[in-house]
C-alpha cells in the first residue's frame, strides 16, 4: 500500500468522529411550536400501568387530552412550566397506544405526540419469599468436581507413564 492511501484509510475514522456531533443534531427533537412535550415511562409490573409526564413548555395554561388505544384516559390542563404525570393502564401481554392532544377552543384537537406501550411483565408472578426457586446444585460446584475428576484422571495417566518409562530397554 502506498504511504497516501494509508493515510486516507487512517483519517476515516477521524473524519466519522467529526460528522457525528452533526448527525446527533439531526435526531427528531421536540417541535418547538408544541405547547408541552409527552413522555412515557415502562409499564410497572405490579400496577400494570405506565407513567405518562406531560410539561408545559409555554408560559400559559395548556389543555390536554390523553388517549389509549383512541379512548379517553385524561383529560384537564397543565400550569405554564409544570408537568403533570398520569396512570394508563396496559393489560398483561398486551400494547397499547397512547396519544397526547392539544385541546383548544374553535380548534380540531391537535396530536402532540404517540407512543407504544408493550407489558411484557412475567404471566406467573408469584412471590417466593425473596428466594429463587431451586433449579439444581450451583454452577461452581459442578465446576470444582469436574476440575478434580480431570486432576484425578491426569494423575492416573502420569501414575502409569511414571510406572513404564524406566522400564525402556536400549
Amino acid at each position: 500500500m502506498r504511504i497516501g492511501f494509508r493515510l486516507v484509510l487512517a483519517a476515516l475514522p477521524v473524519g466519522a468522529v467529526l460528522l457525528l456531533p452533526a448527525a446527533a443534531e439531526a435526531w427528531p427533537l421536540p417541535d418547538a411550536g408544541d405547547p408541552f412535550t409527552m413522555t412515557v415511562d415502562d409499564v410497572g409490573c405490579r400496577s400494570g400501568r405506565a407513567s405518562v409526564r406531560l410539561h408545559n413548555q409555554t408560559r400559559q395554561l395548556v389543555r390536554f387530552d390523553l388517549k389509549a388505544d383512541g379512548v379517553s384516559m385524561a383529560t384537564g390542563s397543565i400550569p405554564a412550566r409544570k408537568t403533570i404525570v398520569r396512570q394508563v393502564s396496559v393489560d398483561k401481554g398486551s400494547r397499547s397506544e397512547v396519544e397526547a392532544y392539544s385541546v383548544s377552543e374553535g380548534q380540531p384537537d391537535t396530536l402532540i405526540d404517540s407512543s407504544h406501550v408493550e407489558n411484557d411483565c412475567p404471566w406467573g408472578h408469584h412471590r417466593h419469599g425473596g428466594r429463587l426457586p431451586y433449579t439444581g446444585p450451583p454452577t461452581d460446584l459442578m465446576g470444582k468436581l469436574a476440575t478434580a475428576g480431570g486432576l484425578v484422571v491426569m494423575g492416573g495417566i502420569l501414575w502409569w507413564y511414571g510406572s513404564i518409562w524406566p522400564r525402556s530397554s536400549m
